[in-house]
């Protein structure tokens, strides 16, 4: 692989060299600016060998770089070893940024190319003031991989399919009326919807184009009287043809998305440049003002309804009848035979197939043995894989996508004796998912201001993180969705009643282990009083949390008492679900903890 990484490289300095480009950036992006996405984008991939979902890569005539976060720090190492890229490790001191880097590797006239269809727009317009303060130029180029990626993979064409309305809670006239009130507040005449997510959203539709999340290739664009849909249309089935008719939803080819950009006849248009492509921003004529808004969709999608709640609770329900019956699976496999990394994930998802309205995973599973649960993002391969051993922790990070709601949650198990270290992390990891899951908080509070509630016990002992402690979940749509999240870096959007968010605080101890606790909670109403209304947090998750790791000396009465309740709601749901003897398993593992 490092050998067909160089010779790519090679390949590009000689593009880069006839275009007149003395360098090239690549993101992690898609024209849609997914986190997650087809593998037809995945240039970054190409280029680099590192295939994690957050990264950017930028190569000179010289040199050449890769830039993503603490997640990843570990797997990019290794992935990147013997290539011709240098690692950088965003928000660590002394790492610059790719600008200053750039800066520094190259003359003052250079000219920096990117790929105007996958960059968005608001940072292209950052790199370029960037870039100039240091007398170069960012260049709007193409595609280098067009013509030198042999083999690349097509854009999808699946079919899409409808989204029953007993699920979504909302038919698509409302949720169009409700994005053209915004859009009459924000003196616009047209809202452009780019991110997959907010497309299937708004139509009730779902896809299959991107791996494990639920959406489909398409540009929407809302006007007051009229909504287009820019899709290939080899993938709308006759029903989905007829349903986007009956709501009066024009439907034209992904590919004359630029054109009829161009030929726009409103006067002005609201979007999100840090989520729009540059091509289509440049496609717009200067006669109809952009508005530079975060699109209406992103909260009101984040904001479940009493059907998606529904459903969320019932995905749960199921998915932790998956899950007992997977750990009993593994407790009773265990002594008997070869377990390894891969083969417990697949039986896993064997278990979660099993369930009703069961579609597809909801990311690929981490399953991380031993030293490997330290790559935060790890993910089992044929040439990583190793087998379990009756000891020390398992870290298993997972979740499916069932029709009805999108499930996220991580365990980590003691396979048998473990270190006091290993105990006193778990535990220290334990006392921060209870602090967040225990929050009761003010409206107009952010996850920014809740996020040291998951890290106090562990920033007591000299231990952090650095990945985010929470994200908003999809209701059958992306695994990971904002605008919320909870982090150390602030967040604007304040956490409100009908959101889903995380709760996943952790310790990653490098060559040694890695502890996850991770559960989906739903925000609620809690009270009312004479300083206003406060919310707290309900955990939708019902799987049971190992109780051998923990070092009962470090857990006061109200951390016990919350596991006691938690294990007490875990038994009582899913018994009913369970043959006796699944029923006797979980019976033991929710059992109260007595100090």
């Amino acid at each position: 692989m490092t050998t067909l990484i160089h010779k790519r490289v090679e390949l590009l300095r000689s593009f880069l060299q006839k275009q007149g480009l003395d360098a090239f950036i690549f993101p992690s992006t898609d024209p849609h600016q997914g986190e997650y996405i087809p593998d037809h984008w995945k240039t970054r991939t190409w280029i680099s060998g590192f295939d994690g979902s957050a990264g950017t890569a930028v190569v000179t005539l010289r040199d050449a770089a890769l830039w993503t976060d603490s997640r990843y720090f570990l797997a990019a190492g290794e992935q990147l070893k013997d290539t011709p890229f240098s690692l950088m490790k965003e928000r660590i001191e002394g790492t610059p940024s790719i600008t200053e880097w750039l800066a520094q590797v190259l003359p003052a006239g250079s000219r920096v190319g990117i790929d105007p269809t996958v960059n968005a727009y608001g940072s292209f317009l950052a790199w370029k003031e960037e870039l100039k303060a240091n007398q170069m130029e960012m260049v709007l180029a193409g595609d280098p991989a067009e013509t030198l990626w042999e083999d690349r993979p097509a854009v999808p064409t699946d079919t899409i399919s409808l989204q029953p309305e007993e699920f979504c809670g909302e038919p698509v006239a409302s949720k169009l009326s409700r994005i053209r009130n915004k859009m009459e507040q924000n003196h616009a005449e047209a809202v452009l919807l780019s991110a997959l997510d907010e497309i299937a959203w708004t139509l009730n539709l779902r896809g299959t184009d991107i791996h494990c999340n639920p959406v489909f290739i398409s540009y929407l664009l809302i006007a007051p009287q009229q909504a287009t849909l820019f899709i290939y249309g080899n993938k709308l089935t006759p029903e989905v043809s007829a349903y986007l008719k009956e709501n009066d939803i024009d439907i034209r080819e992904y590919s004359d998305i630029e054109e009829f950009l161009k030929a726009f006849p409103g006067k002005s248009i609201m979007m999100d440049l840090m989520n729009t492509n540059c091509a289509l921003v440049e496609a717009i004529p200067a006669s109809c003002p952009i508005i530079d808004r975060p699109s209406p969709v992103a909260l009101m999608k984040a904001i479940k309804n009493e059907a998606e709640i529904k459903g969320f609770r019932n995905a749960m329900t199921r998915d932790g009848v998956a899950m007992v019956h997977f750990l009993k699976w593994l407790e009773e496999e265990m002594p008997q035979s070869t377990v390894t990394e891969v083969s417990l994930s697949n039986r896993l998802e064997a278990f979660r197939r099993e369930q009703s309205l069961y579609k597809d995973i909801s990311f690929d599973t981490i399953a991380a043995y031993g030293p490997h649960a330290a790559i935060v993002h790890y993910e089992p391969t044929v040439e990583s894989d190793i087998p379990l051993e009756r000891k020390g922790l398992l870290l298993l990070d997972s979740g499916a996508q069932y029709q009805d709601g999108t499930t996220d949650l991580t365990r980590t198990i003691a396979l048998g004796p473990v270190s006091e270290e290993e105990m006193r992390d778990y535990t220290l990891v334990l006392k921060g998912h209870i602090a967040l899951s225990s929050a009761i908080f003010p409206e107009g509070t952010t996850g920014t201001q809740l996020d040291i509630c998951a890290r106090y016990a562990m920033w007591q002992e000299g231990i952090n993180y650095l990945h985010g402690t929470g994200h908003g979940v999809g209701s059958y749509l992306n695994v990971h969705e904002g605008p919320h999240q909870i982090r150390m870096n602030f967040m604007p959007t304040p956490l409100q009643a009908g959101m889903t968010v995380t709760d996943e605080p952790g310790i990653y101890k490098a060559g040694r282990h890695g502890i996850r606790i991770e559960n989906t909670l739903l925000i609620g109403a809690d009270r009312e009083t004479e300083f206003g209304k406060f919310l707290r947090f309900e955990p939708l998750t019902l799987c049971p949390i190992d109780k051998t790791p923990i070092l009962l000396s470090l857990l006061d009465e109200k951390e016990t008492n919350w596991i006691n309740r938690y294990h007490q709601e875990v038994y009582e749901r899913l018994s009913p679900l369970l043959d006796e003897a699944h029923r006797n398993w979980l019976k033991e593992k929710t059992a109260p903890i007595i100090k």
